[in-house]
């Protein structure tokens, strides 16, 4: 799988949500190999856009059409300084992203370690579906540069979330003891409450 991580400052949200409304109806149907997206504005006007392809190939040949040119063009009058990060190592959480999701928060940070950061979260999906029913799923984006990655975390709701996070087993809070010694840095967060999802 391979991820594009795109963001910025929304400068008309409604107008974003528009163009991907757009993208979905008309633009979608010529792009072999897209798997589908999860984006949103938070509260304080930033924009979040992760699009996932079967290969960065497909990614590729998908930006490379004239249409998906003139779309961008038209699309990014809305954004402030967007960033895009093309993310060719990608992990899921159960069965990734979920559509059923009504609140998505996406934590963007930076690692000392890789491998282990990886080998952990892969060591507690098992126990993450007793501990954290409320998670449906999630991804992780791996960025170009060195440690630093977007995590995407499904949930039921905000509700739920938030009720679930106070709640700490033993478990967990060994977990992300072992988390923040490999963390460069504090992450950083981006909750989705109005969360605009697209699939195939």
């Amino acid at each position: 799988m391979f991820a594009q991580v795109i963001q910025g400052r929304a400068k008309d949200a409604a107008g974003l949500s528009k163009q991907l409304e757009r993208w979905d109806q008309e633009l979608k149907p010529g792009a072999p190999g897209y798997l589908g997206s999860t984006a949103g504005v938070t509260a304080d006007g930033e924009f979040i856009a992760l699009i996932r392809f079967e290969s960065e190939e497909a990614a590729r040949a998908n930006g490379d059409r004239a249409e998906q040119t003139a779309w961008w063009e038209e699309t990014s009058t809305y954004l402030e300084d967007p960033m895009f990060h093309d993310c060719t190592l990608v992990d899921l959480m159960g069965d990734g992203g979920s559509d059923a999701a009504g609140f998505v928060q996406v934590i963007q940070g930076k690692v000392t370690d890789v491998e282990k950061a990886r080998a952990l979260d892969s060591a507690t999906q098992d126990q993450m579906k007793g501990l954290r029913p409320d998670v449906i799923g999630g991804l992780v984006a791996w960025h170009p540069e060195n440690g630093r990655y977007t995590n995407a975390i499904y949930f039921t709701s905000e509700a739920e979330a938030r009720a679930k996070e106070k709640e700490i087993s033993p478990e967990f809070e060994e977990f992300m003891k072992e988390w923040q010694a490999i963390s460069d840095g504090e992450p950083k967060y981006l909750d989705i409450t109005e969360p605009w999802f697209s699939s195939t």
